[in-house]
């Protein structure tokens, strides 16, 4: 079983990119993020013509989160608890495939002396909480999506640049670290633990892409349920490189179901 997390950047520019990967990749999951425009203008019917089905949660201009899944999808859930004042759609959830999955499009936390850097790090305690519910329920998982934190030095191409980043402040990734110790697999880590400079995300500025000044900040996490199922896991560079592509790369891995 193929699953794959991308973070299109607006799935209306996006969509033909989209639709060229599922039919050229046919993933048999495919977690979007980033579709910035409400729910009921999504392209449902566009992408059911090739055999998907849909979970979106959308949002006017900003966020939005979607799970494209060839087998049914049901118990679908709408954002996490501990919070009802959060309405940014950044976290959707439901069954599909024999497992539980979630499409994650955590904040971005900058500037970090902004009310942003608390949102994102209360919000990431409550991913905390939900992971936690989940362990305890023996379930088969997988929390995908852009996470807007690079895990390590590893994943910045400039460290000092850097330094100062909600995507690599202390608090960020000891909340990321919290997540894997609950016992998550981060699934492109286990398969590739050597390897640096690769990245999933390319600024527009700067020259970016063409100088490879990139960060790793799309994840797929895997329960300890999952983990001694994950075969491959890697980030395919190819939509990138398109016309009118997204700041974001699809990260994918297979499991041996």
């Amino acid at each position: 079983m193929k699953i794959a997390t991308w973070n299109v950047n607006s799935i209306k520019v996006r969509l033909p990119h989209v639709i060229d990967y599922l039919q050229t990749e046919n993933p048999d999951i495919l977690l979007l993020q980033e579709l910035k425009c409400v729910t009921e203008a999504f392209p449902k019917q566009e992408i059911e013509e090739f055999g998907y089905n849909c979970a979106v949660w959308g949002q006017k201009t900003y966020n939005g989160v979607a799970i494209l899944s060839k087998s049914p999808i049901d118990d679908i859930t709408y954002g996490l608890k501990g919070d009802d004042t959060d309405n940014q759609s950044r976290y959707i959830e439901a069954e599909t495939a024999g497992i539980v999955i979630a499409s994650i499009y955590l904040p971005n936390g900058n500037p970090v002396d902004s009310e942003k850097f608390p949102y994102k790090i209360k919000w990431m305690d409550r991913l905390l909480m939900r992971v936690h519910e989940l362990i305890l329920s023996e379930s088969s998982f997988i929390l995908g999506g852009d996470y807007n934190v690079c895990p390590e030095n590893t994943d910045v191409y400039d460290t000092e640049l850097f330094k100062e980043d909600a995507l690599c402040h202390p608090e960020s990734r000891s909340r990321f670290r919290s997540l894997i110790n609950l016992g998550l697999t981060e699934a492109f880590r286990a398969c590739n633990p050597n390897e640096t400079n690769k990245y999933s995300y390319w600024s527009y500025q700067g020259g970016a892409w063409r100088k490879d000044d990139g960060l790793r900040i799309d994840h797929l996490l895997l329960s300890p349920t999952l983990a001694d199922k994950l075969e491959l896991c890697d980030i395919d560079k190819t939509p990138r490189g398109k016309e009118r592509a997204s700041d974001h790369t699809p990260v994918w891995c297979t499991l041996n179901m």
